[in-house]
């Protein structure tokens, strides 16, 4: 996506960023439910902006008949629709730092390089997909989207990001800067140029911007899955992994399931295909907790996609997840424990570590930092417990930290 002020994804200053972001992520019937999911949200008169985030071999092209570009095009009355521009977003970052690193260059003795040199480094993408989250111009944003896990790792990455600029530069120091010119006498060494405190405080600005666009409560994930696959355990895990990091899908879509009259087939195999199937989306439905929305063959267009999917509705609500939260049993068991929602999680695959004021919380490939609550930081961990989805964490309070009294 280009992000030039010209670019009609950027919202102009001063317009609110998009009330409603579904992030449709899964297999490789994505590209089909996201197109489906932006066509019906147009058609519900939601100016709405289709955005093709992941989408390396221009699946979504095909399926609209047209080819996207970092320019949004109308594609139907309410909906545009467009793709990230890995290129002019790496050149646009670059040229936005250009400034900085020329006295470097120079010093190095190296010739800038030339636009035309320039390409872009992984990541670019994920990055300028961030960014959309907040500032395209639209109502309703969709977004063909990474796979999960690729995904959770995107949408954690704003946290990690504050989590390094405050170790690296923390916002206390930039006090000294009044005092820089004296320290750098006394100490007898330079001390950093008052231009990188200026880019900490940018960072940290669209760094909380990115996080509120995340978290803000109309935004949320659309799991994509393969009907005939009944991928339970991996859903698990997936839904365990966006818990971790406090996001929650609204619902799971099975794609390219068999009709209801396949199941009364003269075809002994494909009537015993459609059972195998119906069962699997049974245990499915019964595993989550938000709703299984089918989509059936035979593979229509888009609009009866959106049909059988939304019907005359709007589609499935965010779901708002679980904060944690500290329950205090002091009175009765001389603790308090904190509690977090992770729907999903395995016990084998639960790692926890105390780090000081803070709580390493890992599930298998997710990992998350969380800072402990006021509270909880003159306690000590006594023990923890995985029950129904939620991870129960026991602190009983340090005589030597606690209040008397």
């Amino acid at each position: 996506m280009t992000v030039s002020s010209s670019d009609p994804t950027t919202a102009a200053p001063g317009r609110p960023a998009p009330a409603r972001v579904i992030l449709v992520s899964g297999d490789g019937g994505t590209a089909t439910v996201a197109a489906a999911t932006a066509l019906h949200a147009a058609r519900r008169g939601h100016r709405t902006l289709l955005l093709a985030a992941d989408d390396p071999h221009r699946t979504l092209d095909s399926l609209l008949g047209t080819r996207l570009s970092a320019q949004p095009v109308e594609y139907a009355p309410g909906l545009r629709v467009a793709r990230i521009d890995e290129q002019a977003a790496f050149r646009q970052a670059l040229g936005a730092v250009g400034d900085r690193l020329k006295p470097v260059l120079d010093l190095l003795g190296a010739d800038p390089l030339d636009p035309e040199e320039l390409t872009a480094l992984p990541g670019t993408s994920r990055l300028a997909m961030l960014r959309a989250l907040h500032t395209c111009d639209a109502d309703l944003l969709v977004v063909l989207a990474p796979p999960p896990a690729e995904l959770t790792a995107v949408l954690a990455l704003p946290e990690q990001l504050e989590r390094y600029l405050a170790r690296l530069l923390p916002e206390q120091r930039q006090a000294a800067r009044a005092l820089r010119p004296l320290l750098a006498a006394v100490a007898g060494v330079p001390m950093p140029a008052e231009w990188l405190y200026e880019a900490r405080t940018k960072a940290a600005a669209a760094l909380a911007e990115v996080r509120a666009a995340i978290t803000a409560p109309g935004t949320s994930v659309r799991l994509v899955v393969a009907a005939e696959a009944g991928p339970v355990d991996e859903l698990r895990r997936i839904r365990a992994g966006l818990a971790l990091h406090g996001l929650r899908p609204d619902s799971v879509v099975a794609h390219r399931a068999l009709p209801p009259a396949a199941a009364s087939s003269p075809d002994p195999w494909l009537a015993a295909l459609a059972a195998r199937q119906r069962a699997l989306l049974d245990d499915l439905a019964a595993e989550l907790d938000v709703p299984l929305l089918v989509s059936t063959l035979p593979e229509v267009a888009l609009e009866e996609v959106a049909g059988r999917l939304y019907g005359d509705g709007d589609g499935p609500a965010p779901a708002a997840p679980a904060l944690p939260a500290v329950e205090d049993r002091l009175a009765e068991e001389g603790l308090l424990v904190w509690r977090i929602a992770l729907p999903g999680a395995d016990r084998a695959d639960l790692d926890l570590v105390r780090r000081g004021d803070e709580l390493v919380v890992g599930i298998g490939a997710y990992r998350r930092i969380l800072a402990l609550p006021s509270a909880l930081r003159r306690c000590t961990v006594t023990g923890a417990a995985l029950a129904d989805g939620v991870l129960a964490v026991r602190f009983a309070p340090d005589p030597a930290l606690w209040p008397r009294g």
